[in-house]
């Protein structure tokens, strides 16, 4: 769909403001129907800060019914009876409709015990996560009192919101919910970019199978065209790039062993700002390479 813009949602009457507005919040359109009545808004943060606000000031058991409404991780029951189009999007890119049968024993126990433990449903933001960092999130937070949870959990769904309404309303300044992977490739052997040298960005997963998430292959500037991430928070976890440098040294006719020894390069990085811009580069010859992180 595409998006409104801040200038007609202000113009909007109240019921199409809401309609546009209705899940940024699961299930929740009493926040965009308050959020209507407060406008109009300077900017996209204004209306997210004002449909936040709404929240926090929310009673205690309006809160707790905005955090049921949202489903469970992974879960095959909830799935096939139907996600909404948000949450079934938000999961499947996270990789959550493809767990390996450890990965699924995995979500299954940790939320048990949370719902044991809790009442409601473990809720984040999972467009900021890998299945890896999920799982290691409930196990931080099943220690967490009653009080401090509702609070992580009204936290998780204004990001969640905050990424939804980025994607539901243009105009002016973005919000500032997105980041940006990118590389280059430099060819310390002739001193000059290295075009040509194909790439791939890995997923690294520790219960399933890897994912490849990009793949590119770098232009006369030794770049790729586009970053490897971008237009999305980058999700926390453990990541491997992978460069094929022996073609592009062949092709260069530089004098190589045979077979090459360095024929495909991989690093291994993480990723711990989801918002943030980082650049991993690689700095190569056909007998060393180095890296560092950038921004």
């Amino acid at each position: 769909m595409k998006p409104i813009t801040l200038e007609d949602l202000n113009a909007a009457s109240k019921a199409d403001f809401v309609a546009v507005l209705a899940n940024a919040f699961e299930h929740s359109p009493w926040i965009a129907e308050a959020a209507a009545d407060q406008r109009p808004f300077a900017t996209i943060a204004e209306l997210l800060a004002a449909m936040i606000q709404t929240v926090q000031q929310a009673p205690l058991d309006r809160r707790m019914a905005l955090i049921k409404a949202h489903p469970d991780l992974a879960n095959k029951t909830q799935r096939a009876a139907g996600l909404t189009a948000d949450s079934n999007a938000e999961q499947n890119g996270a990789g959550l409709d493809q767990l390996s049968d450890a990965e699924y024993a995995a979500f299954e126990r940790v939320n048990t015990a949370y719902r044991n433990k809790f009442g409601f449903p473990y809720i984040v933001c999972v467009r900021r996560h890998t299945r890896d960092s999920i799982l290691r999130d409930f196990e931080r937070r099943l220690p967490n009192e009653m009080a401090k949870e509702i609070e992580q959990s009204i936290a998780e769904i204004c990001r969640i919101a905050a990424l939804r309404l980025d994607q539901l309303v243009s105009g002016g300044e973005r919000l500032a919910v997105n980041g940006r992977l990118s590389t280059h490739v430099l060819d310390t052997h002739s001193g000059k970019p290295a075009a040509g040298i194909p790439i791939e960005l890995i997923e690294i997963c520790a219960l399933g199978k890897n994912r490849v998430i990009a793949r590119a292959v770098t232009n006369a500037d030794g770049r790729t065209d586009q970053p490897l991430i971008h237009g999305r928070p980058l999700p926390i976890g453990q990541y491997e790039l992978s460069f094929c440098t022996g073609l592009y040294f062949a092709k260069k006719q530089v004098p190589l062993s045979d077979p090459p020894f360095l024929d495909r390069i991989p690093i291994r990085f993480a990723i711990a700002e989801p918002e943030g811009h980082l650049h991993v580069p690689l700095l190569v010859t056909p007998w060393s390479y180095g890296t560092y992180r950038g921004s």
